[in-house]
């Protein structure tokens, strides 16, 4: 799978699984984004399409790195 398919699939996703935040932006925690089943199938490594999507400005999130259960309450946004 290609980096801009999976980024993509990451926006769906993003779409799919956050809530609208005061600044009007769709955001999910990383931790919901981690545990979706849905999202375990799609992406075999997850904290690399979020760090590709972020340096292409399509989201963004506190930190260089989110880790299951340390980053479980980071915001992922989508811009």
């Amino acid at each position: 799978m290609n980096v801009e398919h999976e980024v993509s699939l990451l926006v769906e996703e993003i779409r799919r699984l956050g809530t609208e935040n005061a600044d009007g932006k769709i955001s999910v925690k990383f931790g919901v984004l981690f545990n979706d089943d849905k999202c375990a199938n799609l992406f075999e490594a997850l904290v690399g399409t979020l760090k590709a999507a972020k340096r292409k400005k399509i989201i963004t999130f506190q930190g260089e790195l989110l880790l299951q259960g340390v980053h479980d309450d980071v915001d992922v946004i989508l811009l």
